[in-house]
């Protein structure tokens, strides 16, 4: 399981942009994102710098949890 923070991520249409993003990379990721907390949590065969790569590219910052 690896946890994203993204601080930017605001309302639901940004956790489907970063959903999105994430499954681009790995079409069975399972992806949970918490818009209160602004982080997602993804089960993927995916590493993070891979998944971070492809949510900077969609627009958004990351921070490592």
């Amino acid at each position: 399981m690896i946890r994203l923070n993204i601080p930017g991520m605001t309302c639901g249409g940004c956790a489907r942009s970063i959903t999105n993003a994430i499954q681009d990379v790995d079409a069975d990721a399972r992806v949970e994102a918490s818009i209160a907390e602004k982080s997602i949590s993804v089960e993927t065969h995916a590493d993070r710098d891979t998944l971070a790569k492809a949510i900077r590219e969609a627009g958004y910052e990351v921070r490592y949890a």
